[in-house]
C-alpha cells in the first residue's frame, strides 16, 4: 500500500475558542492515539488533510509531529461541519506491527450486472466495509464484481472472501443489489367532508452532532 506522509504540529490549547480559532486559520484540530501511546492533540492544515478524507482509497499516513520521529497510522474517524460539510476533527490511529486492528476500506465495484437487461437498476447500498487485518495487508480498496447479479439479487457480506482479512460489517447487510425501479403512482383524489379535520403534522427537529474531544 503507498504511504503517504502528513506533517502536524502539537496543539497546546485545547478549549473550545481555541478550536474555533484554528479553523479559522485554516487549520483541523486532531488527535493521534495508539495502544502504546498517549494520546496526542494536533493540528494540521485543512488542505494537508483533505487527500487522506476525500478519496476512494485508503491510505497509509506517514505521521510527523514537529520533526519528532514518524508514526505510522490511518485515518480513524472524521467530524464534518453539518452545515458546510467542512472537516472540523480527525482522529488517527497509530498501527502496531504484528497486531490487528479495525479500518473502514471503500469498496469498489467493477462489472455490468446481468439484472439491468431484465430491467433491474443496480442499487450501492454500501460504500466502505469495515474489516479487521494486520498493518501489512491493509488493502487500498476491496473490489467486488457485480457481473452475476440478476434482477431481485444481492451481495451480502458472507458472500465475500478476501486474503488475510476479516469482514465484520454485519452479516445480514446488503452490500449491493439489482432492484426494480421505482414507478410513480398517480395521485388518488378523495372527496372528504367537509366537516373533517386535519390533523396538524408534526416534524422532527434534529440535533447537531456535537464535536467530542477525546480526553489526556
Amino acid at each position: 500500500m503507498e504511504k503517504k506522509a502528513l506533517k502536524a504540529n502539537i496543539r497546546n490549547q485545547i478549549s473550545k475558542s481555541a478550536r474555533s480559532s484554528l479553523r479559522g486559520s485554516g487549520k483541523v484540530p486532531g488527535i493521534f492515539y495508539s495502544r502504546v501511546n498517549k494520546p496526542i492533540p494536533i493540528e494540521v492544515f485543512e488542505k494537508a488533510i483533505r487527500p487522506f478524507v476525500f478519496t476512494s482509497k485508503t491510505h497509509l499516513i506517514s505521521l510527523e509531529v514537529e520533526n519528532d520521529k514518524n508514526y505510522e497510522c490511518v485515518v480513524k474517524d472524521i467530524q464534518f461541519d453539518p452545515v458546510t460539510e467542512a472537516i472540523v476533527h480527525f482522529d488517527l490511529l497509530g498501527l502496531i506491527e504484528g497486531e490487528k486492528f479495525q479500518l473502514e476500506v471503500p469498496i469498489q465495484y467493477h462489472g455490468t450486472a446481468i439484472g439491468i437487461k431484465e430491467g433491474g437498476i443496480v442499487q450501492q447500498v454500501l460504500h466502505k466495509l469495515e474489516i479487521e487485518c494486520y498493518p501489512k495487508d491493509i488493502p487500498q480498496s476491496l473490489s467486488i464484481d457485480i457481473t452475476n447479479l440478476k434482477l431481485g439479487d444481492a451481495i451480502h457480506p458472507t458472500d465475500l472472501s478476501f486474503e488475510n482479512i476479516s469482514i465484520l460489517t454485519p452479516p445480514e447487510s446488503v452490500i449491493v443489489a439489482v432492484v426494480h425501479p421505482k414507478v410513480e403512482k398517480e395521485p388518488v383524489v378523495e372527496e372528504v367532508a367537509a366537516e373533517t379535520s386535519a390533523e396538524p403534522e408534526v416534524i422532527g427537529k434534529g440535533k447537531a452532532a456535537e464535536e467530542e474531544e477525546e480526553k489526556e
